[in-house]
């Protein structure tokens, strides 16, 4: 009888109790590296590389040293896929080589047509639609830095509310009962389809979704102040409007001061110092920019883990 793979395409993909134990497993990666060090000993897993990476291609590849697995990285170009061979045959061919896919891409639409056909587990580390493996690794840091507080923090994302980080907010933020707000210029919302699915699951968790133009407002009291790139890859073209509508939608000292007493301040990086993020912010006492992105190590470990892990290894049985 065949096991369903265990894919993480979407944040929504993860039920509460998936959540939880991805971000235990990512603490007890970080405790020691020793604990899963053979934990995916004889396992490959391939990267695949469509779009430039730096934290995320560390991650990846030093997280499946740590855990014993070799790892393939292939660029865009080195697949078949610009010569005309479909994705879903490329997912079979992968499936038999290899035991997990992690995938850097843009259209979402790719990665679920690959997943559909493939019998191993697929991990979306970025696409142009949602950044789970980003969320993943940024719960476990607002965790980390709230030293065993229960619940999650009020947390206001400033900036452009329909890039793959706010959506990825909105699924997570409403399946863990979150209070979110998204604060966003016009003709930046998030997918309509995001929020609609993330409004839905919020009805059934409590979660407080609240979409709004007003900084100001939304950093008003919240505990986390998030924000991104105004320009992400591939807008270039467009740069000069985007920063002019952007304008006053930055995370400086003064909205900072309107947070609650103790907020932190996170950024997934790149930081474009001066743009969407002050400088005195990026490096000031109340930023965790460098935690939230040396966690991106450690949670990585953790989601190949739980995707490889149907059945505890000696490795993990060991260090549960």
């Amino acid at each position: 009888m065949s096991v369903v793979p265990r894919h993480v395409l979407s944040i929504a993909d993860l039920s509460r109790p998936d959540i939880e134990r991805i971000l235990g497993l990512t603490a007890r990666c970080k405790r020691g590296r020793t604990a899963f060090a053979r934990a995916l000993a004889g396992k490959t897993v391939a990267l695949v590389f469509e779009k430039p990476s730096t934290r995320t291609r560390l991650a990846t590849e030093v997280a499946c040293a740590r855990l014993g697995a070799a790892s393939v990285t292939l660029a865009g170009g080195d697949l078949q896929l610009g010569r005309g061979e479909t994705l879903e045959d490329s997912a079979r061919i992968f499936s038999r080589f290899v035991d997990a896919v992690c995938w850097r891409t843009a259209g979402h639409d790719r990665l679920e047509a690959f997943a559909r056909a493939s019998a191993v587990p697929v991990v979306n580390t970025l696409s142009d639609l949602e950044h789970p493996t980003q969320i993943l690794s940024d719960l476990f840091t607002i965790r980390e830095r709230r030293h065993g507080k229960r619940g999650w923090p009020a947390l206001a994302f400033v900036g452009d509310g329909g890039n793959n980080m706010a959506h990825s907010w909105l699924l997570a933020a409403a399946r863990l009962g979150m209070d979110l707000r998204i604060a966003h210029p016009s003709g930046y919302a998030p997918d309509p389809a995001v929020l609609r699915r993330a409004r839905a699951e919020a009805a059934r968790t409590g979660a407080r979704l609240t979409v709004t133009r007003d900084p100001a407002a939304a950093a008003t009291g919240a505990g986390v102040l998030y924000t991104d790139v105004w320009v992400s890859m591939g807008q270039d073209a467009g740069r000069a409007a985007r920063l002019k509508a952007f304008r006053g939608y930055g995370i400086d000292r003064r909205l900072l001061a309107r947070a609650a007493a103790g907020a932190f301040v996170m950024h997934c990086l790149p930081a474009h110092r001066g743009e969407e993020i002050a400088a005195d912010v990026t490096d000031g006492p109340r930023s965790v920019v460098w935690d939230q992105a040396e966690n991106r190590v450690h949670s990585t470990a953790a989601i190949l883990l739980w995707c490889l892990g149907t059945r505890p290894s000696t490795a993990l049985r060991a260090s549960a």
